[in-house]
């Protein structure tokens, strides 16, 4: 019978870049979150929530699948959106196709919010993310990412959809 397997110790230059993307997970998040905070008055979850919506067909979804989405638990997300539906942002109906589902429709007070925080936002992104790298290397970062996901998330198979210059929809 084999005893343990040794683990597969990282290198130097492995060591140096998981300590990095580290580093950047931490802060990065961090970052947008103070931006959105300071200049529109939601946090980058907050932010997050409205965006999908306003990219979604009739600025509509099921909350399990804007869950799903935004990469956060459903209690999370029915917090926030409880909290969104308050401010006149986001209103949740039943779903008519099945009405175990429930949906969760932008209303127009969310789509000014969502697109008077979006200059900022994207500002701030690429102030932080993309300005820093050339082209090529900005389209490597995106290769990278999806392999990480894939790798985190074997189900994740959509792709890249999101439009070049990541606006919400009018």
């Amino acid at each position: 019978m084999d005893g343990p397997q040794e683990p597969r110790w990282l290198d130097a230059e492995e060591s140096q870049a998981w300590r990095a993307l580290a580093k950047t997970m931490n802060k990065l998040p961090a970052a947008l979150d103070a931006q959105l905070r300071r200049d529109a008055g939601i946090s980058h979850f907050e932010y997050q929530v409205l965006a999908l919506l306003s990219e979604a067909p009739d600025r509509t979804l099921r909350m399990s699948a804007l869950a799903t989405q935004a990469g956060a638990s459903l209690p999370r997300l029915s917090q926030v959106v409880a909290r969104q539906e308050q401010r006149g942002w986001v209103r949740r109906t039943p779903d008519p196709a099945d009405g175990r589902y429930t949906l969760a429709t932008l209303t127009g007070q969310g789509q000014a919010k969502v697109t008077d925080a979006a200059p900022g936002h994207v500002q701030e992104v690429r102030r932080l993310i993309l300005d820093p790298l050339t082209k090529a290397q900005s389209r490597q970062l995106r290769e990278i990412s999806g392999r990480i996901i894939r790798a985190i998330d074997l189900d994740d198979h959509r792709p890249d959809d999101h439009r070049p210059d990541h606006r919400p929809l009018p």
